[in-house]
């Protein structure tokens, strides 16, 4: 827990970013996690991956935008992202999902309208390429906003998607107003550094409280998304998938690119949706802090990394 907190704290920190950025950092640690930089590479990893059967959510890296001008640029690189895995023909398989942060949520009084607004030209994008948008949930100081923008969002794409984070004694209530037909429910336990008032800090109280929020999604008439890599919470979902008659094919599995492959194929062979959030870009930090906080045994090989000069 001591590392965890750590590190999650370490994924906020702009200094310890530049002194991680600027070293020689094995590529093998990022490579492991992220598909690449470019929306090439971002598209050839979707590719890959519906050939195994994998469907995917595509995320383009970056969050905490201060400036309109690489909100626009990163709303670009979402349309940039959409037509090439159009003109390959992977829409069928592959989503975008969407930081409200990255595109332009915190520019002052206007950022959630310019956010919505941004979000709104990405998702007529997903929607005319025959693929569907899905909007990440971030620090519990944003979970109102990010609902409002879904709610205004669905006005004109129900399709689009939603996160919910188990580990906020809020998410029972919002996944009971989000369990209804046609909507689609992302169920992951958290990857922030939230306070006490707001957040289980236990491992064992966070699993049970996604399992109270599964139960909730799969008795409900949407679409539940199971994001996560527990064998047990894995279990407990095809279990209660069972119980409400669910069949294959009205949820689905979600798993971190790099993390688990071989169970991702192993559901598939059950007959399982399964989607993987492949990330790419180079704004890779943030994010790779958090999914060492959820892995830290991965650490040690991080650190070996930045002390390798290649």
């Amino acid at each position: 827990m001591v590392l965890r907190q750590a590190l999650l704290t370490g994924a906020r920190s702009e200094r310890l970013r530049k002194l991680v950025s600027t070293m020689p950092v094995s590529s093998a640690i990022v490579s492991r996690f992220v598909a690449g930089e470019t929306a090439d590479e971002a598209v050839e990893a979707a590719r890959r991956l519906l050939a195994d059967g994998l469907q995917s959510s595509i995320d383009h890296l970056g969050e905490d935008t201060l400036d309109r001008e690489q909100a626009t640029r990163t709303t670009n690189a979402y349309l940039t992202l959409l037509e090439r895995l159009s003109r390959a023909g992977l829409t069928r398989g592959a989503e975008v999902s969407v930081k409200l942060s990255a595109i332009g949520r915190a520019l002052g009084a206007d950022g959630e309208k310019i956010a919505l607004d941004n979000a709104r030209t990405i998702a007529l994008a997903a929607q005319n390429a025959g693929t569907t948008l899905t909007l990440d949930m971030e620090e519990h100081t944003t979970v109102d906003s990010t609902l409002s923008v879904l709610h205004e969002l669905r006005r004109d794409f129900p399709e689009t998607g939603a996160v919910l984070q188990a580990y906020l004694h809020r998410t029972e209530a919002d996944c009971r107003d989000l369990a209804h037909e046609g909507s689609r429910v992302r169920l992951c336990k958290g990857a922030y550094n939230e306070p006490p008032f707001v957040a289980y800090q236990k491992p064992n109280d966070v699993d049970r409280a996604f399992v109270r929020c599964l139960k909730i999604l799969m008795a409900g008439q949407g679409y539940p998304m199971v994001a996560t890599h527990d064998p047990r919470l894995i279990e407990i979902a095809s279990a209660l998938a069972m119980r409400h008659d669910r069949s294959r094919g009205s949820y689905e599995f979600q798993m971190l690119y790099g993390i688990r492959p071989q169970e991702q194929l192993r559901l598939v062979a059950l007959g399982d949706t399964v989607r993987v959030y492949v990330p790419y870009g180079d704004q890779w930090y943030a994010y790779l802090m958090r999914r060492l906080a959820e892995r830290p045994a991965n650490t040690g090989f991080f650190v070996r990394s930045l002390l390798t000069r290649s």
